[in-house]
């Protein structure tokens, strides 16, 4: 077969559209009368100026300039280029040929250069769009929820995994195994999946907590809101909440959502016992969303003032006026010991409301978002994400947030780290400002982040109709292998393992809203 001329053609037969993959020796276009444009082109999804993982999916893109034909030439400086003429604008990347591309490249440019070709048969060049190959891999698989951006019903929800590297994606479980109930709080232990817990409501099987623990599948009789594992994976830190969602008129995003009361506790997997957190007894303060350091030793957290009563109806009094703080605890594992609470950030001092601590696997990174007012980020459009430098902050006693550039004008929340702490992944609703979608950006050592860029799909049309919100990712570097059969067979029996709720003077009601939806 050497010297032979090789190509590859794959025709649309609902589309008849034809496109030609050029390798082998295959000529590409007569292009060397063309005509040059002095800017750059428009391809969706916008994949130009990014830093890109080596070991990313083809990130398919459609070219925003109309033409009769198009020709792409994906190169880089050690590998032979990827070429690709096309009748249509939507520019589908060999895999094979991708990843062979990157994994040769890494910590080196991308270049894409895109010629269209108009009527007249004349050929023209945009400037070359220039990306960067990150030193580093994603994890390979993203755990999130779709949920429809629906208002007053659960309607079809399911938790879904993607594998990065391809467009994989299976479904682990969706509500149709128990009624359409909520499932949602999905958490993992240090990247992994043989420890993680799944929180789920339903108005017949009741509002319960799913422990996976290796192959078992155990379920609690309590049920954990926003939960973290400590690194040890012998506990689980969680808060308890009492939230209810209420509508207004006055903004673009007319939902809006209260933490009515709210509290922390922690959960013993050997002992099966859970306990509340001596520092936390004031009924006045509301604690929410736990996130356990890299090395176990601090319990980060959001607290802020409680201004109501519990007969108070929705709105509550003064609900735009709470803001929470961000606070950590020590904690000693060995001696199941609990210290004083410290500010890590003061909402008197910034006047915004500090939410969802996330610590990186190397402990240095501490991201968080920060918004108006409330305990909602994904309803606040002011809500961004803000870095601190935890190395840093040992040095200096300071903690010092900074806005990464990564935001956008839009709300930004819901956040993870990769396992190699250099990959941020996070829910957006910069696309549509009704429906969140997940977007990635690198974090360099000096605390930089890259340009985002949308999770990348088969099809470059994919997000102008799917009309599901993406929340809640996660990264991990393993599958799940437990089956929603298996998930909704739990569910739905009577068997579970008892746990008593210590009843303190911060303990709300055991009965939840069910409007506490992690969009």
């Amino acid at each position: 077969m050497a010297g032979k001329i090789k190509y590859f053609i794959i025709t649309g037969l609902l589309t008849g559209v034809l496109v030609l993959l050029v390798s082998g020796g295959v000529s590409a276009p007569k292009i060397e009368n063309c005509v040059l444009v002095d800017s750059r082109p428009v391809i969706k999804p916008d994949y130009a100026g990014v830093t890109i993982a080596p070991n990313i999916a083809p990130m398919n893109f459609a070219v925003q300039e109309r033409a009769k034909e198009y020709y792409v030439k994906i190169h880089c400086e050690n590998s032979p280029p990827i070429e690709i003429v096309s009748k249509s604008a939507d520019i589908m990347i060999p895999q094979k040929s991708w990843h062979r591309l990157l994994s040769s490249n890494k910590n080196k440019s991308l270049y894409i250069d895109i010629y269209t070709k108009d009527e007249s048969k004349q050929w023209r060049k945009f400037k070359t769009i220039v990306n960067t190959i990150a030193a580093e891999d994603i994890d390979t698989y993203i755990v999130y929820r779709n949920i429809a951006p629906t208002h007053g019903t659960w309607n079809k929800m399911s938790i879904r995994q993607r594998d990065l590297t391809n467009f994989k994606t299976k479904t682990i479980i969706t509500n149709d195994y128990f009624v359409r109930g909520c499932v949602n709080c999905h958490t993992f232990c240090n990247n992994g999946t043989e420890k993680m817990t799944l929180a789920v409501r339903s108005r017949l099987f009741g509002s319960s907590t799913l422990l996976i623990d290796g192959k078992k599948v155990h379920n609690l009789g309590a049920k954990f809101t926003y939960s973290t594992w400590h690194p040890s994976g012998r506990i689980i830190a969680f808060s308890i909440n009492k939230v209810g969602q209420f509508f207004n008129f006055s903004e673009d995003e007319v939902r809006n959502v209260v933490d009515l009361n709210s509290m922390l506790a922690y959960y013993n997997l050997k002992t099966r016992k859970i306990k509340t957190i001596p520092a936390f007894s004031k009924k006045e303060m509301l604690e929410t969303y736990p996130a356990f350091s890299a090395d176990g030793k601090y319990l980060y957290y959001s607290s802020a003032l409680r201004y109501w009563t519990d007969d108070e109806e929705l709105p509550p009094n003064r609900y735009d006026n709470v803001k929470y703080s961000l606070m950590r605890v020590s904690y000693d594992i060995e001696k199941d010991s609990w210290g004083q609470p410290e500010m890590v950030v003061s909402a008197n001092k910034t006047k915004k409301s500090a939410l969802e601590a996330r610590i990186s696997p190397d402990g240095r990174w501490l991201l968080f978002c920060m918004c108006d007012y409330g305990c909602f980020p994904v309803y606040r459009p002011s809500s961004d994400l803000y870095l601190i430098d935890l190395r840093k902050a040992e040095e200096t006693g300071v903690f010092k947030p900074e806005k990464i550039s990564a935001n956008s004008d839009k709300s930004e929340s819901w956040h993870s780290f990769s396992s190699n702490s250099k990959w941020i992944a996070f829910s957006t609703k910069s696309l549509r400002s009704r429906l969140t979608v997940t977007k990635f950006c690198y974090l360099d050592d000096k605390g930089q982040t890259s340009k985002p860029f949308i999770m990348p799909q088969k099809e470059p049309g994919f997000y102008d109709s799917f009309t599901m919100t993406f929340s809640v990712p996660e990264f991990t570097t393993t599958p799940i292998k437990v089956t929603g059969e298996k998930l909704g067979k739990v569910i739905r029996s009577a068997r579970q393992i008892p746990v008593d709720l210590p009843i303190t003077m911060a303990t709300p009601g055991k009965e939840t809203s069910p409007w506490n939806q992690r969009e």
